[in-house]
């Protein structure tokens, strides 16, 4: 895949992630691993990148003596996922062109 396809997709895979509710890196990672493969060095850059374009914020919470960080969306983060499901239209219909002819071939 597209390396900067793929860049796109895991920030709105991340962002999903924490749509929801709060959540920290190991959850995220969870979340995500069953549809595409995220490892703590790819998602914590993430992470800094989605916060930098202020889509979500963090904050420290004490857990079992050490400061874990929580991640929440934020409005502007959410529009972005709605952006991305309104692009995904569009990158359906030129994905139903390219395989026209393969459709066509199957149907003759």
């Amino acid at each position: 895949m597209d390396i900067q396809l793929k860049r796109g997709l895991l920030d709105i895979c991340v962002l999903a992630a924490i749509k929801n509710e709060d959540s920290y890196g190991y959850n995220i990672i969870k979340k995500i691993k069953p549809y595409v493969e995220i490892s703590e060095s790819t998602l914590y850059p993430i992470l800094r990148r989605l916060e930098s374009a202020q889509m979500l914020t963090v904050k420290s919470v004490e857990h079992n003596g050490r400061l874990r960080k929580y991640y929440s969306i934020t409005p502007l983060g959410t529009e972005r996922i709605e952006e991305f499901k309104s692009e995904w239209q569009e990158i359906m219909s030129v994905y139903r062109f390219i395989t026209k002819e393969d459709n066509s071939d199957e149907q003759e």
